[in-house]
Order: C-alpha cells, then structure tokens, then sequence
C-alpha cells in the first residue's frame, strides 16, 4: 500500500510536471534539452508482453510540439531489487513509444536509498546499462530566496523537507511559505499539512513556532488565515504556560511538594479556564490533591 509521502511526492510531479525538468537540470548539467513545455503522459508502460508496468509519473518535455525528452518518475522510499528489474523495462518501453530519449528519475527522501538507486542497471554486454538520476536528500538544492521560491513551489516544499532537520531551517520556512503563497488553496493545504506529519518533531516544532513569529506580507487568504491561527494558538500557549508556572510558584511558596506526575498535568494542560481554576485553588488548598488535577 503506497504511504502517504510516497502519494505526497508523486502528486507534486502530477500538479506541476516542470518539476521533473527543474530537478534533472542540476544532475544533467548541459544534457537537459531545451524545452517549451511539461506534459504529463501516462503512467501505463505496458508493452506487448502480458506483464504490466505502471510508473508513478512520466513527464514529457516538448519543444514546438514534438517530444524532446521523457522523464519516468519513481518515489523510492526504500531498497527494493525488484525494481532494479523493472525500471529499464519503464525506460525501453517509453524510448519504444515516443522515439525520444528517455531518463529515469529517482526521488529518495532517504539518503543511503540513493546511494542503492543512484547504481546503474547492468543490461548485458557490451556495456549495456540503464543510469538511474537518483535524488536524495544531499542533491536536492537549498531554496532559501522567497522569490525564487514562488517560482518553484514544489522544489521548496523538497528543499525543506531534505534539508529543515540538517540546518537552519528559519530562511527555509520563510521560502516555503512564500511558495505556499504562489500556489492555490487547496495544494498550500496539502503541502502544509505534509511538511507537519515529515518533519521530525523538534522541526515541526520550530515551524509552528516560526509561523506565531513572522512577519512577511503574505498576500492569500489561505496565508493570512494560517498565519492568523498560528499567532493565536501561540497567544493561548504563552498564557497557559503563564498560568502553569503561577500555578507552580504558589505551591511553591506554599511549601507543598509536587509530584513529577502532577507537575506534568499543570504544564501540559492548554485549558485556560481550568487553568485559572486550579491557581484560585492553589492559593487555599491544603494539600495539592485539593487542586483536583486528576480532572482532566
């Protein structure tokens, strides 16, 4: 069953093809071939024999109409052999079908993934191989300029998932949001939401933290109303943390001793109505059990 980064990753070659020709222009250096446009294509790669193929994604690039270059796009999350056999059969079967050249792109979001992908494909002689173009974490570039993360919206959303947990992710936010701002509503969604559950926790942390906190002119109305939200929900957490630690002080000064279990029930609770009624309590209980903290 495909998980959901592999859908994620998949839709965004599907939503915007140019992608595959925005990252095969670094690895292919000056072999990408000039283009016009991006076109998706079927993914089915079927040829006469019985056995059927089905790429994630093929992207056909066209100059004046006609096909310069096929890219069959494969997510690989993890080492599979079997596709050591199948991914030339994609690349023969295309190059039969559209008379063009062919390349084969591999995304990893794990880095010892592409080392395995980036291998090539031993044919048979003489010197018959296909070469895999496998993108890992190291070979996705760093987006960090806001405007040219407008123009390249996809290509953001990978440069901070590659590259958010391994260094300052503050400049990447501040490009990823601007591309969210580029794109429609319900894609900003998708994109956001996927960057919350493949960020590691301390990143995701960072980011909702950045997004309480910046103050770029974002010009949507999904923008404005996610950063709205977000500089809310941080007023809430500062003023239940507020009240935590006040809850604290007073059995403090008190002289009561608080156990690790309900010191954790004070600081992780973001209600503030039972917040501020477990400080009034604070201030008479005779005992912390009087707060009535197993109420929760």
């Amino acid at each position: 069953m495909p998980s959901h980064l592999h859908e994620i990753l998949i839709e965004m070659f599907r939503g915007r093809p140019s992608l595959a020709a925005e990252l095969l222009d670094g690895p292919l250096h000056g072999d990408l071939p000039e283009y016009d446009e991006a076109h998706l294509s079927s993914a089915e790669l079927t040829d006469v024999a019985p056995t059927e193929y089905r790429a994630d994604a093929v992207i056909r690039l066209t100059r004046a109409g006609a096909d310069v270059l096929a890219v069959v796009v494969e997510v690989q999350l993890r080492i599979d052999a079997r596709k050591r056999r199948s991914w030339p059969a994609y690349v023969a079967t295309l190059h039969a079908r559209l008379s063009c050249p062919v390349a084969l792109l591999v995304i990893c979001p794990d880095g010892g993934v592409a080392d395995w992908a980036a291998n090539p494909i031993e044919i048979g002689p003489p010197a018959s191989k296909v070469v895999p173009v496998a993108l890992g974490p190291n070979e996705v570039p760093v987006v960090t300029d806001p405007a040219a993360a407008q123009r390249l919206p996809e290509l953001t959303v990978l440069s901070t998932l590659a590259h958010a947990d391994r260094t300052d992710p503050i400049p990447l936010f501040r490009a990823l949001f601007a591309a969210l701002d580029a794109v429609d509503v319900d894609r900003a969604a998708l994109y956001h939401d996927f960057m919350l559950t493949a960020l590691s926790a301390a990143t995701r942390k960072l980011l909702e933290d950045f997004m309480t906190t910046t103050d770029y002119p974002y010009k949507s109305d999904w923008a404005r109303r996610q950063f709205a939200a977000g500089r809310a929900e941080g007023k809430t957490e500062g003023k239940a943390e507020g009240e935590a630690s006040a809850i604290l002080t007073v059995l403090a000064t008190r002289g009561f001793d608080v156990s690790d279990g309900d010191r954790a029930k004070i600081t992780e609770c973001t209600d503030l109505e039972r917040l501020e009624e477990w400080l009034r309590r604070a201030v008479t209980a005779e005992r912390v059990e009087d707060l009535g903290l197993e109420i929760r």
